[in-house]
């Protein structure tokens, strides 16, 4: 019950933003990541974006969430948003998830948070870009700017946007290995943690939000 009343909440509170976006958003299959503190807007934007298209046959959407308490509430969120979701964490049920991501990730938009589900705070787990790079699925990073209350206690210093709050997106792709070579993999994440910590710097303010 708690889950299904916090949906409501969050579905009402979402339905009063305004979203401009930078860059395009993908319309099929990939692997979409974003941190962990950023992401009840951006699946929202991501499934106002599904809802408005309304084309039969459309990329469907999918998300990972942990297998905890609170994960249990963003479960519950995505699944009403339309989204598939998959349970799991690097601690809990990893070798699994990851497999399950990978298989999504070839006919799904794969919404991902690579520091979540425990941090440390904006440091990209490697689920992200290795789900991309076997599923042969591109890779896209984003980061939103908005005004709203910041969870300062919180390990992700969670950012909840203001009702009616004008949020501003930003999506990059990301380069991926041509192969999984451990040093490859490596180095690709780490390009993707530098260009994903540094790419709300490229916001453009004066976009108008829709």
């Amino acid at each position: 019950m708690k889950a299904v009343v916090a949906s409501i909440l969050l579905r009402v509170l979402a339905r009063t933003w305004r979203f401009s976006l930078q860059g395009e958003m993908p319309s099929s299959p990939a692997v979409v990541a974003f941190w962990h503190d950023e992401m009840l807007p951006l699946w929202s934007v991501f499934a106002r974006k599904k809802a408005k298209a309304r084309v039969q046959g459309s990329t469907p959407l999918s998300a990972l969430t942990s297998l905890s308490k609170d994960g249990d509430v963003l479960a519950q969120l995505l699944r009403d948003w339309g989204y598939t979701v998959v349970r799991g964490s690097s601690s809990k049920g990893g070798k699994e998830a990851l497999e399950e991501m990978i298989r999504l990730a070839q006919h799904s938009i794969l919404l991902i948070t690579p520091d979540g589900p425990r941090g440390p705070r904006h440091t990209m787990k490697a689920g992200a870009v290795i789900a991309a790079q076997r599923a042969g699925a591109p890779l896209y990073l984003c980061r939103i700017a908005a005004r709203g209350r910041r969870f300062e206690r919180s390990w992700d210093k969670f950012l909840l946007p203001y009702p009616f709050a004008n949020i501003s997106v930003v999506i990059a792709k990301a380069a991926l290995p041509a192969s999984n070579e451990e040093q490859k993999i490596r180095s690709a994440l780490h390009d993707c943690e530098r260009h994903l910590r540094t790419l709300d710097e490229t916001i453009n303010p004066n976009i108008v939000p829709s």
